[in-house]
C-alpha cells in the first residue's frame, strides 16, 4: 500500500500539448506511469508522445477511465483546469502551476475537499513512489523503493534528502512535495493521517520552512499521540529575516508567527528531533529506525 497513487493509478495530463506538459509527459511515461490521456481545448484528436489528447476532461475520463491528473495549465486558467477536473470524479489532482492567486487556491481547495478529491500543491513537484509511479516534474535518480516516507514544502531540498537518503541506504516508501504556497492543498498533517495507516511506511521526514503554522500542528499531533511513528523534521529558513518573504510565498515570518526557533521548539517539545542541516537527517533516521 502506498497512499493516494501506486502502479496502477491512471493519470490524465491537463496542458499536455504545451511545453512543459509534453516535457514532463515524456519523462513520467519513461518511468512508468500510467497516463492514459491528455486535455488540452481546441486540441482535441492530437497526440503528444502516442498519448491521445482530448478537449475536456470528462471526455477524457469517459474513454480512458482515470485516477489522477497532473495540472500544468497557466495560471489564469488552472482554477478552472481543477474545476473540471473535480467534476469529472479525479480524486487526486496535482496542481504543479505557481502563482496562482491564494483566494482563488482557497475556492478550489475547499470545492475539492467538499467532492472528495485530494489536492497536492499548487506550485509543487507532485508526488513519486519510487519503483511504481511518478506523477510529477521531480527528477527520478535520487529516489529508491524503501519504507520511509518524505513530505515536503520544497521541491529542491526533497531531491536532496532523498538523495542522502539513498546514498546512506535508505529508500522511500513515497515522496509529496506539499507545495510552497501559503494556501495548499493536502497538509501535513492529512498527508501523517494517510501515512499512519500505510504498513509500507515506517517512518517519515518532513522538511518544513518558516512561514505558516503547519508544522506546530504536526508537533501537536505528535505530543497528543494522534501519529505514531518516528519522524525526523528539517525546517528551512533559520537565517530568514522577519518580514522577509524567502523563496516561497508561504515561508515568511510575519505578525510574530512562523519563526524557526518556535517551529523548532515545539517539534522538539514533542519529541521529534530536528536536523540542524539535511545531511544530518539519515544519521537521525538511522538512531530511530
Amino acid at each position: 500500500m502506498v497512499i493516494l497513487v501506486d502502479k496502477d493509478t491512471r493519470v490524465i495530463v491537463q496542458g499536455i500539448t504545451g511545453k512543459e506538459g509534453s516535457f514532463h509527459t515524456k519523462l513520467m511515461l519513461e518511468y512508468g506511469t500510467k497516463i492514459v490521456a491528455g486535455v488540452t481545448p481546441g486540441k482535441g484528436g492530437q497526440e503528444v508522445h502516442g498519448v491521445p489528447v482530448y478537449d475536456t476532461v470528462e471526455e477524457a475520463v469517459k474513454n480512458h477511465g482515470a485516477d489522477a491528473s497532473i495540472v500544468f495549465v497557466p495560471a489564469r486558467f488552472a482554477p478552472d483546469a481543477v474545476y473540471e477536473a473535480v467534476d469529472a470524479g479525479i480524486k487526486v489532482i496535482v496542481v504543479i502551476t505557481e502563482h496562482i492567486p491564494v483566494h482563488d487556491t482557497m475556492r478550489f481547495v475547499n470545492y475539492a475537499k467538499s467532492k472528495g478529491s485530494v489536492i497536492i500543491g499548487p506550485n509543487c513537484p507532485g508526488i513519486i513512489a519510487p519503483g511504481r509511479t511518478k506523477i510529477g516534474i521531480m527528477p527520478v535518480t535520487p529516489f529508491r523503493p524503501g519504507n520511509v516516507a518524505i513530505i515536503s514544502r520544497s521541491g529542491t531540498l526533497t531531491y536532496e534528502v532523498a538523495a542522502a537518503m539513498t546514498r546512506e541506504g535508505i529508500g522511500q516508501s513515497v515522496a509529496i512535495g506539499i507545495g510552497g504556497d501559503p494556501i495548499v492543498g493536502l497538509d501535513f498533517v492529512e498527508a501523517l493521517e494517510m501515512l499512519e495507516k500505510d504498513p509500507e511506511t515506517k517512518a517519515v521526514v518532513m522538511i518544513g520552512e518558516i512561514g505558516g503554522d503547519m508544522e506546530e500542528r504536526v508537533a501537536a499531533m505528535y505530543r497528543e499521540g494522534r501519529f505514531t511513528k518516528p519522524i525526523v523534521a528539517y525546517i528551512a529558513g533559520r537565517t530568514a529575516p522577519p518580514g522577509k518573504r524567502m523563496g516561497h510565498a508561504g515561508a515568511i515570518i510575519s505578525m510574530g508567527t512562523g519563526a524557526y526557533q518556535d517551529k523548532v521548539n515545539a517539534l522538539q517539545k514533542a519529541g521529534i528531533p530536528v536536523a540542524e542541516m539535511p545531511y544530518d537527517i539519515p544519521r537521525l533516521l538511522k538512531e530511530l529506525l
